[in-house]
């Protein structure tokens, strides 16, 4: 069984993942969307965890991503950049979403050196704002980023896009598209569920208008 799958599982076991398409979710963007992700429930279970690590490891490994530090953004990401960084034996660090206000006023904890390759660890990609800002600031200290990899991607053209153009390569265990593939499969969605599941991803941010769901789209 691919990481893909045995990720998807997991996810849709425990509730990391929900699909309801029928009564969709408030995101906190105030639009209704038929998907709500919360990667922290995976964090329970040590398996889990450890899934998620060789994941990541097994993808620096084919893409042969080359690793001085790991760095994880704050706070979702920190865990399982903890947990990866443990397995390769590399430094660790982590990146505020904004710099401290006192203090030494770090936007960035733990040691990184000028050029150190560092590998950026997300739990989540929707618009990609909070892995982007991260890389913008390591590579402001000095480091290099090529790479980013994340848990869960919503597969929206935008962050792939955004990505693209900062000259970074994103990487997920588990794409939107394998999500929902996986779910038919498995019968975790029915017909009617899946077709609008299919039309959320080709407009996400206009499907609950489209579909008279109540939102900031409405």
């Amino acid at each position: 069984m691919k990481f893909s799958e045995k990720i998807a599982k997991i996810s849709l076991q425990t509730g990391a993942i929900r699909l309801d398409p029928e009564t969709p979710f408030l995101w906190a963007s105030g639009y209704r969307m038929p998907i709500y992700n919360d990667n922290r429930l995976l964090l329970g279970d040590s398996k889990h965890r450890q899934l998620i690590s060789e994941g990541f490891k097994d993808i620096i490994k084919s893409k042969k991503i080359e690793v001085d530090v790991i760095a994880g953004t704050a706070t979702a990401g920190i865990p399982h950049a903890t947990s990866l960084a443990n397995i390769l034996e590399t430094p660790l660090i982590y990146v505020r979403p904004n710099q401290k206000e006192h203090g030494m006023k770090n936007a960035i904890e733990g040691i990184l050196l000028k050029n150190q390759k560092v590998l950026v660890i997300e739990d989540l990609i929707s618009t990609g704002g909070s892995a982007l800002k991260a890389i913008n600031a390591i590579r402001k200290a000095g480091g290099i980023v090529d790479h980013c990899l994340s848990i869960f991607s919503y597969d929206f053209s935008k962050a792939l896009g955004d990505f693209k153009n900062a000259n970074c390569q994103l990487n997920t265990l588990l794409t939107f598209t394998e999500l929902i593939l996986l779910a038919k499969y498995d019968k975790s969605v029915n017909v009617k569920q899946l077709s609008l599941l299919k039309s959320w991803a080709v407009d996400p941010f206009n499907w609950g208008k489209k579909n008279g769901f109540i939102g900031k789209e409405s």
